[in-house]
């Protein structure tokens, strides 16, 4: 299996099938890369690696995206609870420049969510990021001032995916640890 770092994935997408598997050590530096080349040096005061900072990430529930078996894509899934109640963090979700608008991205935010809900421990994935991209997916924005990041957030970009709709309007409380949750 070839896993480049980001800054040699290939110039033009290949035309083979996009598939997912779990992220190894092997993968570190692509991912690296990968985050630096997709949110830059910013991405380390931004309110979720703040989230990440006091909560690991699930090892488990790290993917890997790979087209004709070069890694294109990344996610992680961060454990949390919100006012008592188990969910997960998704992010940061990431896609090399030269594979977007293939559906890499995503297919890793629909299989990280199925995998991490199927477990029966978290009740949601909850993330910051744009409504035209993730709505269409399942998630619905929370009410604004519900949920309480570690630092500026902006609320209009929270939020939610569960099998229960009612959860984006009635979540509510700190983000905190996920054994802190029911």
């Amino acid at each position: 299996m070839n896993t480049p770092v980001a800054a040699e994935a290939v110039a033009a997408p290949l035309s083979g099938q996009l598939t997912v598997r779990p992220a190894t050590q092997a993968d570190d530096v692509f991912v690296d890369d990968l985050q630096a080349i997709a949110f830059g040096p910013g991405r380390f005061a931004r309110t979720a690696f703040r989230v990440r900072e006091r909560f690991p990430i699930d090892q488990s529930l790290s993917l890997i995206s790979e087209v004709d078996g070069t890694a294109c894509g990344s996610v992680w899934m961060t454990p949390i609870s919100v006012g008592g109640m188990k969910g997960y963090l998704l992010g940061p979700l990431a896609t090399h420049p030269n594979f977007r608008k293939r559906g890499a991205g995503k297919l890793l935010a629909r299989e990280v969510s199925k995998r991490a809900l199927a477990r029966g421990e978290g009740h949601f994935v909850l993330l910051v990021g744009d409504q035209d991209y993730y709505c269409p997916l399942g998630w619905v924005p929370t009410t604004p001032g519900n949920i309480q990041f570690p630092g500026p957030v902006d609320t209009s970009r929270v939020l939610l995916l569960a099998d229960d709709p009612e959860l984006a309007t009635t979540l509510k409380g700190s983000i905190a640890a996920f054994d802190a949750g029911k």
